[in-house]
């Protein structure tokens, strides 16, 4: 009896020493958002940005399709969307530099709301891809100005976990947006959700003008960020382009970025809808748990990254994108599609902040915003090849073997990572941001 009652005693302390472990971690969880106010300011302008662009995200392709066009067709409504991000990155990006963040935080949602409402009363295909044009254009005034906004606030020891924030508050907008916008569809039309995203989007310029403050020259010498870049910083850019870090690391996004925008949001959807039966509601839930998944473990996927090193969780993820992918192109029945959505909204926790980290330890301090908008680039290359280039596979083939393609492209990312890239302090500290920073302690 003593010893049963001894082992009593040691399991009540065991469940209670876990119950204070995750006090502990939710507590010093709150401490972190307590202490940096512009992050918990940021993150919930993105909640806003995202929850908008959510909500159209499983009806698009099927409104697209009433027009009477192919899939590779309907995968132009998300590749002109990435064109205009690609064209313009790195111009905002550039321009953030000289004239602050918060025209980007600000007009953004303005642009991007005008090109969502435009979308919803589009009487054409053409109509409807420059309206998307336009939306994709304050898309990449916010994105941008976001990426480079968090890199001003954060240093290379906390830079995953501020990154991993605002992509958990990014996740918890589009978690909420597609149920939304499912259920919009359904009792009012499949033009309705984008007139939703216009007001979304609006609510969001209207936070980010009163609550986010102008961030260029935090932590910089003030001459040297405020003059227009000049040799020593076209020569560190150049550098930071062209080093083996930054190829591998744009190969990688360039590849989550197609997998984001070429197979879950376009073949994913009409694969459930042709092949399983699935309804815009259906794949708006399903669309929604992913997310959810997603919110769930991108914080440990941040703390890993800064703790263990970018290499060491980009890797893996990028593999897990494959067999993900994979398993959706063998999707014969409504289980394995859940199951595939399970692998893939896991590999994209996964992978999560690590590579937008990684590139911003890389990025030259004084020409921040043309660096990261040269980063998120090669994200938006995927983002326009991606949609038309795996719709055009599946047109000439089947689904699978476009999901199957992008496996392939995600496999390679990875190994090419592996090979290439050097781990963050290593990188960072040969990349012209080490260099200067090395400079500044001395």
């Amino acid at each position: 009896m003593s010893g049963g009652s001894g082992d009593h005693e040691k399991g009540s302390e065991g469940a209670s020493d876990a119950r204070g472990a995750r006090g502990n971690a939710l507590t010093r969880r709150v401490a972190f958002l307590r202490e940096n106010e512009h992050l918990v300011a940021i993150s919930l302008s993105t909640v806003l940005v995202m929850a908008g662009q959510g909500v159209i995200a499983p009806v698009l392709p099927l409104f697209a399709r009433e027009f009477g066009v192919g899939t590779a067709v309907i995968g132009l409504t998300l590749a002109v969307f990435g064109l205009a991000r690609l064209i313009l990155n790195v111009p905002l990006g550039v321009l953030s530099d000289r004239y602050g963040r918060r025209l980007l935080l600000v007009g953004g949602p303005i642009v991007t709301a005008i090109g969502m409402v435009g979308s919803g009363f589009a009487p054409t295909i053409e109509t409807l891809l420059a309206w998307r044009f336009v939306a994709g254009a304050g898309s990449s005034m916010y994105m941008t100005g976001a990426m480079v906004y968090l890199t001003d606030i954060s240093t290379p020891e906390t830079r995953a976990r501020f990154i991993g924030t605002n992509q958990g508050a990014l996740l918890i907008g589009t978690a909420i947006g597609p149920a939304v916008g499912g259920i919009v569809a359904e009792f009012w039309g499949l033009r309705a959700p984008f007139h939703v995203v216009g007001a979304a989007a609006l609510v969001a310029a209207v936070y980010s003008w009163a609550r986010l403050p102008e961030t260029r020259g935090l932590g910089l010498a003030p001459p040297r960020e405020a003059a227009p870049p000049g040799t020593k910083e076209r020569s560190e850019w150049r550098a930071m382009v062209m080093s083996r870090d930054f190829l591998a690391v744009g190969f990688v996004t360039l590849v989550i970025f197609l997998t984001r925008t070429g197979s879950r949001q376009t073949l994913v959807p009409l694969l459930g809808e042709d092949e399983l039966g699935l309804s815009p509601g259906d794949l708006g839930a399903i669309f929604t748990g992913m997310s959810i998944i997603n919110v769930v473990l991108l914080t440990p996927a941040a703390l890993a990254a800064d703790r263990f090193g970018r290499k060491r969780v980009i890797v893996p993820s990028m593999l897990a994108h494959a067999v993900g992918l994979l398993m959706y192109a063998s999707a014969g029945d409504l289980t394995m599609f859940l199951l595939a959505s399970l692998a893939l909204s896991v590999a994209a926790s996964m992978a999560g902040p690590a590579p937008a980290a990684y590139a911003a330890d890389l990025a030259p301090p004084g020409v921040r915003g043309l660096a990261m908008g040269l980063y998120r680039t090669t994200g938006d290359i995927g983002f326009l090849v991606g949609p038309p280039l795996l719709g055009a596979l599946a047109d000439a083939t089947s689904f699978g073997w476009g999901l199957t393609a992008n496996a392939v492209l995600a496999a390679a990312s990875a190994v090419a990572f592996l090979v290439l890239a050097r781990e963050r302090g290593e990188a960072r500290t040969s990349s012209p941001a080490g260099t200067a920073a090395k400079a500044a302690t001395r």
